[in-house]
């Protein structure tokens, strides 16, 4: 019977993503979000109690996800150098192989409405964690973490959305971006 339940929150969740990537926030009914998860939308109140309670819920647990895989890769005793690059390598896997709910928690952070209602996540707080230790052992700058954030993250997302008319391939760009974010932030 639990795997059933599981099953249903997964379709509802798959749904979400797929209707809201398509057809954005506003698009995204709780009539159908149900018809695209083959549930009834007595079956969707079940789980979330409202649409912008299962929206967060579902950003919160993506959001998560995104943080705790590249948490996991993550070693404190990595050199500065080794752990900007497999952060940014992380982030890039991360982005190409889960586009859907990469996207879809890149769209719900443009929407304040919906984001201010969010619980906290906490895979920042442990990144900052991590950040602010390497600051202390002087391998990288002390800049405010966010602004590492910035440089960390931004350039690797423009890269993973595959912009037309480069000449080199995204593996070629995220080295030299890897080289150029190194030289910046390391101390």
């Amino acid at each position: 019977m639990r795997k059933k339940d599981d099953e249903k929150r997964n379709s509802i969740k798959r749904a979400v993503v797929e209707i809201i990537l398509e057809q954005g926030m506003n698009g995204a009914s709780i009539s159908k979000i149900a018809k695209y998860a083959g549930v009834s939308p007595a079956t969707v109140y079940i789980y979330y109690e409202n649409k912008d309670e299962m929206l967060r819920d579902i950003y919160n647990e993506y959001a998560e996800d995104i943080f705790s895989h590249l948490l996991h890769q993550l070693d404190s005793h990595m050199s500065g150098e080794q752990f900007i690059d497999s952060l940014i390598r992380e982030y890039y896997s991360y982005i190409t192989s889960n586009e859907e709910k990469y996207h879809f928690v890149e769209q719900f952070d443009f929407c304040p409405k919906l984001k201010k209602g969010c619980h906290s996540v906490s895979g920042p707080d442990k990144l900052d964690e991590m950040l602010e230790e390497y600051i202390r052992h002087g391998e990288i700058r002390s800049y405010d973490t966010k602004n590492i954030w910035g440089m960390l993250f931004y350039p690797v997302k423009a890269i993973a959305n595959k912009p037309c008319g480069y000449e080199q391939t995204p593996e070629e760009q995220l080295d030299e971006m890897i080289k150029i974010i190194q030289k910046a932030l390391l101390a």
